[in-house]
């Protein structure tokens, strides 16, 4: 399970606390970072202490406590690891049971459909990858059909005839 803070990786977590509380399975819950990239021998300024390993397992922390209830039963393990998401992933996904991952990150691009982590994940994991959107739209508290026209194929969805 790979989290990065954003919402489409939040809604992921929640998914998979959701998915190891029914198979019983424990869960571990992966946090990648890199040192920021330099352009052109342009290196970009970082204070002396800076940390990025500490800065991803606070994020991690941060993730987990707006999921997880402090006593949940899941087994939970959190790794803090150094690398890209999408081949550290892959490299986690040779004993995993199950990749979770959201359809987008941080840089994330509109109007796509899967992030670059989550299209590696599912080209290249070794386990079965689930791909969790995050919520684009508050959804509507109103029943389905009640107010609202009907779509033109539902009258053949029941198969009847």
């Amino acid at each position: 399970m790979g989290v990065d803070g954003s919402e489409s990786s939040l809604a992921a977590l929640r998914w998979a606390v959701r998915q190891a509380e029914l198979s019983g399975a424990p869960l571990e819950i992966v946090s990648a970072w890199e040192w920021p990239v330099r352009y052109g021998g342009w290196e970009t300024p970082l204070p002396p202490d800076y940390d990025p390993a500490d800065e991803a397992r606070r994020q991690l922390d941060k993730a987990v406590s707006a999921v997880l209830p402090p006593a949940d039963a899941v087994e939970v393990r959190r790794s803090v690891i150094e690398g890209h998401a999408a081949p550290v992933l892959e490299a986690l996904s040779k004993t995993a049971d199950l990749v979770v991952v959201g359809s987008h990150g941080r840089g994330e691009f509109a109007g796509m459909l899967l992030g670059s982590v989550s299209e590696h994940c599912v080209t290249h994991c070794h386990c079965p990858v689930v791909v969790i959107r995050g919520e684009t739209q508050p959804r509507s508290r109103r029943p389905r059909g009640v107010g609202r026209k009907p779509a033109a194929s539902s009258a053949c969805a029941s198969g009847e005839s």
